[in-house]
């Protein structure tokens, strides 16, 4: 069984959702195991609570934390971030810096490495935010793979969506108001699956 690993932060649920959808789309894939971990909260819930974030972090509360030893044990890994200023979340950055070990060992070298998104406004920074990521990946000597225009949701003008060629990803609005539309849940699909294949082929 090639094992693919969604390791995320979702503070409101969004990046969860897509997280899922991911999911569904690696399970698509005979032979494939979809594994859902969150990276470790490093807010207090006082501060949570202020944020208006504590219901939607309860919600999530059954999905396991993530260590840094799962990322050696996975085949392949699929990285879920909201965007903060046009990088990753401090949750995930500070995850990712835990991995220096991983990195000596060359652990990661080989597998493939993807990235997806969120962000408040359609030009929020969620292209930066995943090319951003990639540099990480790549240290790590990863094989990065992206969201390629075989999935056509992400060429459509009649509609506000996130996805590029570099991931899928999703607008959230100001308030985080708008939660991952039919087409954002399509390309996460569609991505899990794409990371997948591409996992199984290396594996060989």
């Amino acid at each position: 069984m090639c094992k693919v690993l969604i390791v995320y932060y979702s503070m409101y649920g969004h990046i969860y959702k897509m997280a899922e959808a991911v999911a569904e789309g690696v399970r698509e894939v005979a032979g494939c195991e979809a594994i859902i971990k969150r990276v470790p909260e490093t807010l207090p819930d006082e501060v949570l609570g202020m944020m208006g974030a504590l219901e939607a972090q309860k919600g999530m509360a059954h999905v396991p934390v993530a260590t840094v030893n799962d990322l050696a044990d996975a085949d392949a890994i699929i990285f879920g971030t909201p965007t903060r200023f046009g990088n990753m979340c401090g949750q995930m950055r500070q995850f990712l810096d835990a991995t220096g070990q991983l990195w000596m060992k060359g652990a990661l070298v080989g597998k493939p490495g993807s990235v997806f998104a969120s962000s408040a406004t359609q030009h929020g920074g969620q292209e930066s935010t995943i090319l951003s990521f990639h540099t990480t990946l790549l240290h790590q000597g990863m094989v990065v793979v992206g969201l390629p225009y075989a999935f056509a949701g992400q060429m459509g003008v009649s509609e506000i969506t996130g996805c590029s060629p570099y991931g899928a990803s999703t607008i959230a609005g100001g308030q985080g108001e708008r939660m991952p539309s039919a087409n954002e849940l399509a390309g996460a699909r569609f991505q899990g699956a794409h990371v997948a294949r591409i996992a199984l082929k290396l594996k060989g």
